[in-house]
């Protein structure tokens, strides 16, 4: 066997990496039109999601205009201990959580069945009619929204109420008693992404082979058992993953929908985070203690995301 001189073993490394050095920057060249599209959104991230992480700052310190963030003096943890010693803030943290979880066991299935119903549609017209229907509520504001539903509920004129004497002959106030108002809220949240988030499931509906429902249909699978053995496991990646995103968003009830639906008469259930940081924060101007209890949303989404993950992994379906 001839072996290589030593003086050719330098030369040869440096043509290597010389063509994976070359590799590496035709690679880079080919992808310049990809890196440019996502440009703006990485500059999105670092300018409205990550630079402001630097106001959390003002939750350990008494902030004010006049000394700004970094010369307004430091308390720790005041801001902290205020909150654990409200009783008021522990009804708040209990309604976003309760409004949330709700909207999660009733509202997350939704989508899933509405993209598996419009997969199995098989005339196309009425396909697309029934998307751009229930497509359309995404796109409308909770201003709109709102005042169709106090249209709908309410007491005097509302179409709803107006079944309910017919058949009861006294109307109800839905909007005015806890338990009518929430399921207002979780429908009305339902009613409003169903159409929206439908389109992810039924993106990934696209990827199942045609041939496993052509052989299960050869087998005798009637259609329940080709959408639970067939359809659901192969959607099961995206559900997992749509469904850890969504336990980041626990403690985030949407504060458009909640402002727009409450009441005085349902502030026991009504008053979450978002709420409560507009009133005592923007409206009070109690800044450090608003950003204390942000700080304290973010660590619980936190600690949820990371738990969510560490569940799918053992599925080997997690994120990281």
């Amino acid at each position: 066997m001839d072996s290589i001189p030593l003086q050719e073993v330098p030369q040869a490394a440096q043509e290597a990496k010389r063509r994976l050095h070359n590799q590496r920057l035709r690679r880079f060249k080919s992808n310049i039109p990809l890196i440019i599209m996502f440009a703006p959104i990485v500059l999105y991230f670092l300018i409205f999601k990550y630079a402001p992480m630097g106001g959390l700052i003002i939750a350990f310190k008494d902030y004010n205009f006049f000394d700004g963030i970094l010369h307004s003096p430091w308390v720790g943890l005041h801001f902290f201990e205020t909150l654990l010693q409200d009783p008021r803030t522990l009804e708040i943290i209990r309604n976003t959580f309760v409004l949330s979880i709700l909207s999660i066991v009733f509202g997350f299935p939704v989508p899933i069945v509405l993209a598996i119903l419009l997969n199995e549609v098989r005339s196309m017209p009425f396909k697309r009619t029934v998307q751009t229907i229930v497509y359309m509520p995404h796109f409308l504001s909770w201003v709109i929204i709102s005042m169709m539903i106090m249209t709908l509920f309410s007491l005097e004129n509302g179409m709803i109420n107006n079944a309910v004497k017919m058949i009861f002959g006294e109307p109800y106030a839905f909007m005015y008693h806890n338990f009518s108002w929430v399921a207002v809220f979780v429908g009305s949240g339902i009613w409003k992404d169903m159409g929206f988030n439908a389109i992810i499931f039924l993106a990934a509906l696209t990827t199942i082979d045609p041939s496993l429902y052509e052989a299960a249909n050869m087998d005798g699978a009637t259609k329940a058992r080709q959408i639970w053995h067939i359809t659901l496991p192969g959607i099961r990646s995206t559900i997992i993953l749509l469904l850890i995103l969504s336990m980041g968003r626990v403690m985030e009830v949407g504060f458009d929908q909640v402002y727009m639906l409450q009441n005085a008469n349902v502030n026991e259930i009504a008053d979450v985070i978002s709420t409560y940081i507009f009133r005592i924060g923007l409206q009070g101007a109690q800044f450090s203690l608003t950003t204390a209890m942000g700080l304290f949303e973010s660590l619980v989404a936190l600690v949820l995301v990371v738990s969510a993950n560490y569940i799918a992994r053992r599925f080997n379906e997690g994120l990281w």
